[in-house]
């Protein structure tokens, strides 16, 4: 596999189903390896090209379910993308990335007919200030790595394991090719883990190993709006929960599955 090229974009399309990691794809817990963020973006944006080459009727992302199976070096990679549940208002699509026949990210996504539900509609999931409300912060104090280079972050915190925060980039997903706001900010939500570190990285590890996201409606704009809580559990488990924003208001939630490793950081 070839490594890393310099490029404007987290990804470069090779071919129909072969793509290649850039040096923005850079890892937090290794710079060697792929931060798995922008691959969650490009698996949402795979799996909203297949819709769109398939049909016409405006099926939306309800749930974006993401199992992080291995690592990726920072090299080339294969999608596929499969209907699992096929449906006329109803759809379960599943779309993999994988490196030297291993299967790395799988995300399995509900796409569903959306109705005019507007004289029901409502949340109790309060706003945050939005992002000129809170002071800009150097992630990069804290993680090393591309993709938290390429990323603008904004965070009020409360504590350690508790912080609002608004997050942005201004790199393509992929080079050559426009994404929905969908699937660009599908390439941020990882990013939650590490923003209000309970613990100090560099002495407890606590890498997640999946994400699943629920949304109440498509996304709008660049930024994308976090407010997370960071738990650990006594046995070596963990939750990373955030209800998630865009600038006009409440979006969804997202919830990362965590494995606690104190003294296993390096």
């Amino acid at each position: 596999m070839e490594l890393t090229t310099r490029s404007g974009a987290y990804f470069e399309r090779l071919d129909e189903r072969t793509f290649r990691a850039t040096e923005h794809t850079g890892g937090a817990w290794s710079t060697s390896e792929q931060h798995v963020a922008p691959a969650l973006g490009l698996l949402t944006h795979l799996v909203e090209q297949d819709r769109d080459r398939r049909r016409d009727d405006g099926l939306v992302v309800a749930r974006l379910s993401f199992d992080i199976l291995g690592t990726m070096p920072i090299a080339e990679m294969d999608a596929r993308v499969e209907v699992v549940r096929p449906g006329r208002t109803i759809e379960l699509v599943e779309a993999t990335l994988a490196q030297q026949g291993r299967d790395a990210v799988r995300l399995r996504a509900w796409l569903l007919q959306p109705t005019d539900s507007q004289a029901v509609a409502g949340t109790a999931l309060e706003p945050i200030d939005p992002p000129e409300a809170l002071e800009p912060w150097d992630a990069s104090a804290v993680w090393p790595g591309g993709f938290i280079a390429s990323a603008q972050v904004r965070r009020r915190q409360h504590e350690p394991g508790r912080a609002q925060v608004w997050v942005r980039t201004d790199v393509p997903l992929l080079a050559g090719e426009p994404a929905s706001d969908t699937a660009r900010l599908a390439g941020l939500l990882d990013i939650a883990n590490g923003m209000t570190v309970r613990q100090d990285p560099r002495e407890v590890a606590f890498p997640n190993v999946d994400l699943t996201a629920h949304l109440l409606r498509p996304p709008t704009g660049a930024w994308l709006g976090l407010d997370t809580r960071v738990s650990f559990g006594a046995g070596g488990l963990g939750a990373t929960t955030s209800v998630l924003h865009d600038e006009a208001g409440p979006l969804g939630t997202s919830t990362q599955a965590l494995t606690v490793r104190p003294g296993a950081a390096g």
